[in-house]
């Protein structure tokens, strides 16, 4: 069995079973997988709730999935990159 020890060697799959065949001979380095968990911050967070088109939140969900991810971590991430971004922009640190 290949290990796989960089998520650029996992190819975009055209089918699920496609997928499931590069799976039954390739398996996750055991570092690869600890470095891509989220470890969350000891802070507080306040649950909020959004409303999705069930086409775009399907979609995410499928991102997500093909890169190992909790989808809500995902768009938690997103959204903190493009907060970055956003605050680099304005000149605002805080």
């Amino acid at each position: 069995m290949k290990e796989i020890s960089d998520w650029k060697d996992v190819p975009d799959f055209e089918t699920p079973e496609a997928e499931h065949d590069f799976w039954r001979q390739h398996s996750l380095n055991p570092r690869l997988i600890n470095a891509s968990i989220h470890s969350p911050d000891s802070r507080e967070s306040t649950t909020i709730t959004l409303r999705f088109d069930p086409r775009m939140l399907s979609r995410i969900k499928r991102i997500a999935r093909s890169r190992f991810l909790n989808y809500q971590s995902m768009m938690k991430q997103w959204l903190a990159e493009r907060m970055e971004e956003e605050m680099r922009r304005s000149g605002d640190q805080d």
